[in-house]
């Protein structure tokens, strides 16, 4: 068959799924969990693959399942992803009362745009000249230090991203190009964006130790949250040595500033994110702000450490890939409100995989408000769950119709930017 009747079979088949997609998004909208801790929407995903008849592995990186769809041959494979986490929002209408949790930045439609994908493949896995993962990877969120710290404290995992943890634990080997779909929060009319890059950080949980002495002799003591709020001062006053191209971005909070107000703060510690476009404005933002905090320390005569994290790296995204997914959204999307190489600021653990294999994270629109916001929510269900399914189905297919000859390309003439080896020492 040719790659456009492929593609109806394809669309089909979704359409046919399209109730069940829409309701597995919304069930995961009410169920929302946070990084290595997504273990009903890991069931969900475990279920849905049993329906299918896909064979899967599952807790990988304690809730990570990985599914394999064989074609009829097997020398290429492609990974369509989707993360299972949420993220912290207490005020969004459909945060769990409990944990603050709250799906603000659409992983539960990721999920649903995969499994969507796995719908329509489903229908044509004969057809296709390679194999096709799908994959519900965990805690692409990069919160909860202290928690995430614990687990590795406990061997369960290394790094506190999960594609992280996956690419260590080589569930990537195997696979030799992937994609995802992100939501992109706008004014809910149809949207796509392609091509367009992320920032890359390191986090920094930053602690102060002075002295406690009761807060009516404030002179025998030496005040840690004195030294805590100096140092963001000293932080913000860098700011300006920041170039405009490199696009810095640094967010500290203070996640502990004393324990009784009678009490001089003997501890004090702040949590941040270094945020960059490059590897190199990282290491400089990042001795800055360690600069600073020296100095803030040693101008109230407080002590200090400082622990880093790894962060993600900057996403870059295959243009091979991201022209046929753009290719493919015409047929969803007037091409004047098809974007290109607009680069996000926030930080994806996708931006990793992306220096190993040819990767893409396109967004795609059916959202309002701003992502991690209270506001933030599907208007359009169809356009936020059920397109980017067609749309990363429809790409699988131009890859691996016609012998894969176009997946085998991409491949061939993919020059990673890091080996595995020295992605493990960055």
């Amino acid at each position: 068959m040719t790659k456009n009747e492929l593609k109806k079979i394809v669309g089909e088949a979704i359409d046919a799924a399209q109730d069940e997609i829409i309701e597995i998004a919304d069930k995961i909208l009410k169920n929302p969990e946070m990084g290595y801790k997504e273990f009903k929407t890991a069931e969900l995903v475990k279920k849905t693959f049993e329906k299918l008849g896909i064979e899967y592995r599952s807790e990988l990186a304690v809730t990570g399942v990985k599914g394999k769809m064989k074609g009829k041959i097997s020398d290429v494979t492609v990974c369509v992803m989707g993360e299972l986490d949420a993220v912290i929002s207490k005020t969004n209408p459909d945060a769990n009362p409990e944990t603050g949790a709250a799906h603000a930045c659409g992983h539960n439609g990721q999920i649903a745009n995969m499994l969507g994908a796995a719908f329509g493949l489903s229908a044509v896995k004969n057809e296709l000249s390679g194999d096709v993962c799908f994959f519900a990877v965990p805690a692409e969120e990069f919160v909860e230090l202290g928690e995430r710290e614990a687990l590795a404290n406990e061997g369960k995992i290394k790094y506190f991203g999960g594609k992280q943890e996956l690419i260590r634990l080589g569930e990537f080997d195997d696979v030799d190009m992937a994609m995802m779909v992100h939501a992109h929060g706008n004014d809910g009319e149809p949207m796509v964006s392609v091509d367009g890059g992320s920032l890359g950080f390191v986090a920094k949980t930053i602690d102060f130790y002075g002295k406690a002495t009761h807060g009516s002799t404030p002179y025998e003591g030496v005040n840690a949250l004195n030294a805590a709020t100096l140092a963001l001062a000293c932080i913000h006053a860098q700011r300006e040595t920041f170039r405009d191209e490199d696009k810095v971005r640094i967010h500290p909070i203070i996640t502990n500033g004393g324990e009784l107000v009678n009490v001089v703060p003997a501890n004090a510690t702040i949590e941040t994110y270094v945020r960059a476009a490059s590897f190199e404005a990282i290491k400089d933002a990042s001795m800055k702000v360690d600069r600073a905090t020296e100095g803030a320390a040693h101008a109230v005569g407080a002590t200090f450490r400082v622990k880093n994290f790894k962060g993600y790296l900057p996403l870059k995204q295959s243009k091979a890939l991201s022209a046929l997914f753009a290719e493919n959204a015409k047929q969803f999307v007037p091409e004047d409100r098809i974007y290109h190489g607009i680069d996000m600021t926030g930080s994806s653990d996708v931006g990793d995989l992306s220096h190993l294999i040819p990767t893409i994270q396109p967004t795609v629109g059916g959202f309002v408000g701003a992502l991690h916001s209270a506001d933030f929510h599907a208007t359009d269900k169809y356009l936020a769950y059920v397109v980017p399914a067609k749309l990363m189905a429809y790409t699988v297919i131009d890859l691996l119709a016609d012998d894969a000859a176009v997946a085998k390309k991409i491949k061939q003439e993919f020059k990673p930017l890091l080996s595995k080896e020295e992605y493990f020492n960055v």
